[in-house]
């Protein structure tokens, strides 16, 4: 089962592949190109920096259609962080910015009345799962996980919601469809419970 690591210049690569290798993969590439996911049994869409930033960079390399041909291919993929984000139709941060339209919804940005919240929300925060998901497999509600982000995702369809966590009120901090999956947060910085997480991903998608 070979694991690639999509590099396109804005992402957290070496801590997150250590982390598959502590969670039991043992063929991991990271790929700057493209044509690499065509050899791929999973992929792993990092990120970090902003949405339209990210999206120049994947459409000058171009990753779009890759990703989404292995997709339709039957490849599951787990976006994480900003890779989450690009998961979406469409973001705002940087500008109106088209996304990957792997799961519908928009990429907006955090509006908090509580002014003792900061943006970006940086620390750890306990996750609720939403409903059942192998994704999310011996993870119970309160676990937390480490955040740091400015934006959210709003999901078109609440079927695609497979989390929610609070800062100000309720964001969904996960999502799912089909194969495809996001997390807001950082399982490779989130201990044993991020580990969890992805030995979920390696096993089950």
């Amino acid at each position: 089962m070979k694991t690639v690591i999509v590099d396109y210049g804005m992402g957290n690569l070496q801590s997150i592949r250590r982390a598959l290798e502590e969670c039991g993969a043992d063929d991991i590439t990271i790929a700057d190109d493209p044509q690499s996911l065509a050899a791929a049994s999973k992929i792993i869409l990092p990120g970090v920096g902003a949405f339209t930033d990210a999206m120049d960079n994947l459409n000058r390399r171009g990753w779009p259609v890759a990703i989404r041909q292995a997709v339709d291919e039957g490849v599951s993929l787990l976006g994480i962080c900003l890779g989450m984000q690009l998961l979406a139709d469409k973001g705002y941060e940087g500008g109106e910015t088209a996304g990957l339209g792997l799961i519908p919804g928009e990429v907006i940005r955090f509006e908090l009345e509580d002014p003792t919240l900061r943006i970006p929300h940086v620390g750890w925060n306990e996750i609720y799962p939403q409903g059942d998901s192998l994704m999310l497999e011996d993870i119970r509600p309160g676990t937390d996980f480490y955040f740091v982000h400015s934006y959210h995702f709003v999901p078109r369809h609440a079927e695609n919601i497979l989390a929610l966590s609070n800062y100000g009120g309720d964001f969904v901090s996960a999502v799912i469809k089909g194969l495809v999956a996001g997390v807001q947060f950082h399982p490779e910085k989130s201990q044993q419970a991020g580990f969890a997480l992805l030995k979920n991903f390696l096993k089950y998608y």
